[in-house]
């Protein structure tokens, strides 16, 4: 087996563990996951090595030992008893059961790898400054640090911006009757970088026998080619670039805050008459791996769980899924437990998530009245309602299309997803993360 072949097969595992997650998630057994996930795997057999079956040699234990002819290694001999006769008897316990163990933050990886979603949770509070790459200049530093392609490309620009033709000139001073002013003045006319100074000095320097070679400096311009600095450093190279102190630059490490990415996940559920058993698995099915994944996502989560029918009580995550009352719906109790509740984690400090489930039926105006205004209020990441009909709607499940009609399909922070069965529980996840995926962005 080549190592292309190895490679493929380790990625058909890789695939084969993403389908198990979602499997996992719709179907499997979702008690645990505090701590760490075991999520069924079916088994893939991995890449082994065999011997050659060509080959008749090579080193055995003895005769008791020795493997057949082309035996994978480390698989044992078959022994009395092992086939499957007639002689066996059925087996009396359970076989075991293969499982990937993964924590919280590998879950999230899993599933932002499943559902191609790209959540990039942001920090609040700043718990520690490092050193990152030596990006930032300063003045001063030590030398080590100074940043010399920095000052060789000053002192370069420096050149380019101050040196001139001195030959042209020159040739001007040769020409009959004229004064180091007209030559100075001609110059700064063609924006040349000359001084007064230089001009006299390079006049007083002319032989006198070649005072007069021209007649005029329009004849000096039709007989002289002039080279421009960058024509002369092509030809003769650099010999001095002019630096300053002004150029001198030191790079220093840039500054990076460190922000704890603290979460508060506020999971609301109806516990009302109407929330039969099958309503309330669903729930459970789609909040409990939300609560994992959030789990990964952050340095520190908290989770708050609030139960309601007509009235709101804070309960244990132990107790919340499952809840029943036989009394009515009003949903905005909820929220407004939830808005006591998050004082105690301030938005400055705290990424916040509101999660609500039920069955769509709440109380009459109680949506537009009091519920929505209460979500405008409360500000949070993002707001989810997601809405469980196993035997589809109601009359009077109408909660989650007025959120819809209100806050529209493409709202950056709020999400409304649909669960009728296990097989929308992934959808509604992605629909939900996605929501705050694309605010992040």
């Amino acid at each position: 087996m080549g190592l292309r072949d190895d490679l493929e097969r380790f990625r058909e595992v890789g695939e084969q563990r993403r389908e198990d997650l979602a499997d996992f998630i719709q179907y499997g057994d979702l008690a645990g996951g505090q701590g760490s996930i075991q999520i069924p795997v079916k088994i893939v057999s991995l890449p082994e090595f065999e011997y050659d079956q060509r080959d008749q040699g090579g080193v055995g234990q003895g005769e008791d030992g020795t493997p057949d002819t082309g035996q994978p290694v480390g698989q044992p001999q078959p022994q009395p008893g092992d086939d499957d006769g007639e002689d066996g008897e059925p087996g009396e316990e359970g076989g075991e059961h293969e499982y990937y163990e993964m924590d919280p933050e590998e879950f999230a990886e899993e599933l932002d790898e499943e559902l191609g979603l790209d959540l990039d949770p942001k920090g609040k509070t700043v718990v520690e400054e490092k050193e990152g790459p030596f990006t930032d200049m300063t003045r001063t530093g030590p030398n080590s640090t100074l940043d010399f392609e920095r000052m060789f490309k000053e002192g370069l620009k420096r050149k380019l911006a101050m040196d001139f033709d001195e030959e042209f000139l020159k040739e001007l001073c040769k020409v009959e009757g004229i004064e180091p002013r007209e030559v100075f003045e001609w110059a700064r006319g063609e924006s040349l970088p000359v001084s007064m100074a230089w001009v006299e000095e390079a006049y007083s320097n002319v032989p006198d026998d070649e005072y007069g070679t021209w007649s005029s400096i329009e004849e000096v311009e039709e007989n002289v080619e002039r080279e421009s600095v960058q024509q002369k450093i092509r030809r003769e190279g650099i010999k001095h670039v002019p630096f300053r102190r002004e150029d001198e630059r030191y790079r220093h490490p840039e500054i990076i805050e460190e922000k704890e990415k603290n979460v508060v996940v506020v999971n609301i559920r109806d516990v009302s008459g109407s929330m039969r058993e099958k309503k309330r698995e669903l729930v459970e099915r789609t909040f409990t791996p939300l609560d994992w994944y959030l789990q990964g996502k952050y340095d520190n989560a908290e989770f708050v769980y609030i139960a309601h029918d007509a009235d709101a009580w804070e309960v244990e995550r132990d107790d919340f899924f499952g809840i029943r009352s036989g009394g009515g719906t009003k949903i905005s109790s909820a929220y407004e437990l939830a808005n006591e509740l998050l004082e105690e984690y301030p938005w400055s400090d705290w990424n916040r998530y509101v999660f609500a489930a039920g069955d769509s039926e709440n109380s009459s105006n109680d949506t537009g009245e009091r519920v929505i205004p209460m979500m405008e209020r409360i500000d949070a990441n993002l707001h989810a309602y997601v809405e469980t009909q196993p035997s589809g709607n109601a009359i009077n499940a109408t909660h989650a299309e007025e959120l819809e009609r209100h806050f529209g399909t493409d709202a950056e922070d709020v999400a409304v997803a649909y669960v009728n069965s296990k097989d929308d529980v992934t959808d509604a996840i992605y629909e939900i993360l996605s929501t705050e995926s694309e605010e992040d962005e």
